[in-house]
């Protein structure tokens, strides 16, 4: 099962701390897989792959427009998120999901599936909506049924005749693997003033602007709210992973199954955003690749694949 929440808006460095929270609770198995959504204040994040260059206004710009700037360990560049942008941030253990053939999720294969979800969720409200093959992320502006070295990437629903032309971006993703944990997500332009946009190069791409669905759907008038969307979207994770859901009342509603949760790994106390005592995992999480990044087979292990197969799997003649 997929538990939900929605959050409304809650400030950038107070949602890390709550990804910390969530993360070792689901490491311990004291909580099931959770999506969070909600909106953030103006702010700029820099992944691990970023470069400052990107960033284009300077120190004394960001302060008077009031962006602040975080520092993570997502993948990716930099990204903007702002009021009327749903951020989600799915807290996932990697390790109970399965792919169309059974195997355990990798870290692409939750990428190219939140891409999924979101293209569906374009598609629910008449915009057409894929991907482009290297760029992670949802696009929209796509040539009709274009694919794009995926056997998920494909466009559904139809393009406003007033909405801009060319390839342009309306989600970003970047996520962040530890002990097969998922944390951070992606970002879906909804009503973002796309202005502040001006301040970056958004995930390092120049020659591709950015869009929003007030600027794409058919009937502007008709564009759910954010809360409305979230629901929507949540309801295309569950189709998407195959995984039912169930929306979540309240983070009390989740810290309380916690706290009646057996413990199936070891853990250790950490102090809560709420000033609680929560589990923890007792070691430090090693650091997984994130996003679009592959996992190679060790040479060590390599070598090992070559040795003859142990005596007792050879067959015994009669």
């Amino acid at each position: 099962m997929i538990q939900y929440l929605y959050l409304g808006r809650v400030d950038y460095g107070e949602a890390l701390r709550l990804q910390e929270e969530l993360v070792a609770l689901r490491t311990a198995e004291r909580i099931g897989n959770v999506l969070l959504l909600l909106e953030h204040p103006p702010v700029l994040t820099l992944g691990r792959n970023a470069r400052r260059a990107n960033i284009l206004a300077s120190d004394e710009l960001l302060a008077a427009r009031g962006v602040t700037l975080h520092e993570i360990n997502r993948g990716g560049d930099v990204t903007y998120h702002g009021p009327g942008q749903l951020v989600g941030y799915p807290i996932f253990d990697l390790r109970s999901l399965r792919n169309a053939q059974g195997a355990r999720l990798g870290p692409v294969d939750f990428v190219r599936l939140m891409e999924e979800a979101l293209i569906r969720l374009c598609g629910e409200l008449d915009v057409a909506a894929g991907r482009i093959g290297g760029l992670t992320g949802v696009w929209i502006g796509l040539p009709p049924g274009a694919a794009h070295g995926s056997p998920l990437e494909k466009s559904c629903g139809r393009t406003s005749k007033d909405a801009p032309t060319g390839e342009r971006k309306i989600a970003a993703i970047g996520i962040h693997v530890a002990r097969g944990v998922t944390s951070h997500g992606f970002a879906f332009n909804v009503t973002t003033d796309l202005r502040d946009f001006t301040l970056i190069n958004p995930c390092g791409i120049t020659d591709r602007p950015v869009t929003s669905l007030a600027l794409e759907v058919p009937d502007a008038a008709a564009l759910p709210t954010l809360q409305a969307l979230a629901h929507r979207a949540a309801r295309q994770f569950g189709a998407v992973f195959g995984e039912p859901v169930e929306k979540l009342d309240s983070l009390a509603a989740l810290r309380a199954q916690a706290q009646t949760a057996p413990a199936a790994r070891p853990e250790a106390p950490a102090s809560g955003s709420a000033g609680q005592e929560l589990p923890a995992p007792e070691f430090p999480a090693p650091e997984f690749p994130a996003n679009d990044t592959p996992l190679q087979v060790p040479p060590a292990i390599e070598r090992l694949r070559q040795l003859p197969r142990p005596a007792r799997d050879r067959p015994i003649s009669a």
